[in-house]
């Protein structure tokens, strides 16, 4: 019995840990699908160059920052979108103040709130990461810690 409900545990996150997987390059990004800021379905289109990946508050602020800026369809015109790991802030945080305030952006987000789904991609504190992608597939990942990077991997004047 109990190595039966171990095998069925397995079974059933088996695909959970499939989406989740480590960010390498060479390897494919892994299948998401989210809500963004408005509640509406959200993955990471099969055409995107670029995923600009905040996985806390100093990235989110710093990621707001220089695009909370641009013009309405500039992450698209980039073949890049946002994605945010809010997964560690508290729920009423989350529901009262950070997604409100991404209501407000010119730009989609992507919202993760819960911590296993990206707990294997890159981040460090205090950075944003950016994921490069050609095809689907990985290319790099490099980390901006202050708005002139960020400002320069976006293809934008420091």
């Amino acid at each position: 019995m109990k190595n039966t409900f171990i095998a069925l545990v397995l079974a059933l996150a088996g695909p959970l840990c499939a989406l989740a997987g480590p960010i390498e390059p060479g390897r494919p990004l892994p299948a998401l699908r989210l809500k963004n800021q408005h509640d509406q379905d959200w993955q990471v289109p099969a055409d995107t160059r670029l995923v600009v990946f905040a996985a806390g508050r100093k990235a989110s602020n710093l990621a707001l920052a220089v695009l909370g800026a641009q013009h309405k369809g500039f992450l698209e015109s980039r073949h890049a979108v946002y994605l945010a790991d809010m997964s560690r802030m508290p729920g009423l945080i989350t529901r009262t103040f950070a997604l409100p305030a991404l209501r407000e952006q010119p730009f989609e987000v992507g919202v993760s709130l819960d911590e296993t789904l990206l707990a294997g991609w890159p981040r460090q504190d205090d950075a944003v990461t950016l994921i490069g992608l050609e095809v689907g597939r990985v290319t790099h990942f490099q980390y901006v810690s202050n708005e002139t990077q960020l400002r320069t991997a976006l293809g934008l004047a420091p």
